[in-house]
């Protein structure tokens, strides 16, 4: 029973995060405009993976994607990669997951079948979880180095070059990441008691063969005995004739 609740609380927990890892890439606000020191403030920005958008005082928001793959930085492309990997590895481990529940019985499938789907899918929505973390890592570092040389920049020429700050699509992945990555322990834990128990060792009964071997009686090997001793007994003399033993030889 505790194995089919961690296994069904991992799921949930895994769909979970794979929903707020989807729900993060595909949000615009990855980046926002730091208003704070802006003259100003009746235009605001926000940046995300695959467009900007410009939201005015009315609230009319307009959005423009990026037309251009090659223009964009390598980090930035990076960033993409590691969340369009994360969500496919966790689609798959959830498409996986669904057939591995205890609770629904598929045919004849057995339980260590069933084991091993429940232990890939948690090694895919670990991986997953691992990958969308990774991505907004990586564009949270972007965000602060662009900062910092926005900073600079400004104090130095006083130019009023717009900075940009976290946003909270950022939060959402991370979170997102966390939650895949502990639904994906979850299932690896729930395996181990689904796998059934072997024996420390396999006996294998061996039998060596009988070799075919013929014994004679006891009265023959006696016969024999007895004549070799008697033709033993049996002496010649010195003349060439034969001579019976005496009562004398067997003293």
């Amino acid at each position: 029973m505790a194995t089919t609740l961690c296994q069904v609380a991992g799921y949930l927990l895994s769909v979970l995060g794979l929903a707020g890892v989807i729900s993060a890439t595909l949000m615009n606000a990855w980046s926002t405009q730091d208003l704070e020191g802006d003259v100003v403030t009746s235009v605001y920005n926000t940046k995300g993976l695959w467009r900007t958008c410009e939201t005015g005082s009315s609230g009319f928001t307009e959005c423009r994607p990026y037309f251009s793959i090659l223009g964009l930085p390598g980090s930035f492309q990076a960033v993409r990669a590691l969340m369009i990997v994360g969500i496919v590895l966790g689609v798959i481990g959830a498409l996986i997951s669904i057939f591995a529940l205890k609770c629904i019985r598929m045919g004849n499938m057995e339980d260590a079948m069933k084991a091993n789907m429940t232990l890939t899918s948690g090694i895919l929505f670990v991986v997953g979880g691992v990958c969308g973390i990774a991505g907004v890592s990586v564009f949270a570092n972007l965000i602060v180095t662009n900062f910092m040389f926005t900073t600079t920049t400004a104090t130095m020429q006083g130019s009023l070059q717009p900075r940009y700050t976290f946003g909270s699509a950022l939060f959402m992945g991370w979170v997102g990441g966390a939650v895949l990555v502990v639904g994906g322990i979850m299932m690896c834990v729930a395996c181990k008691g689904m796998a059934p128990e072997k024996t420390h060792y396999n006996a294998v009964a061996y039998k060596a063969s009988r070799p075919n071997t013929i014994y004679k009686s006891g009265d023959e090997r006696s016969r024999r005995g007895f004549d070799d001793d008697y033709k033993k007994s049996t002496t010649r003399s010195d003349d060439g004739r034969q001579t019976q033993p005496s009562r004398f030889d067997y003293v």
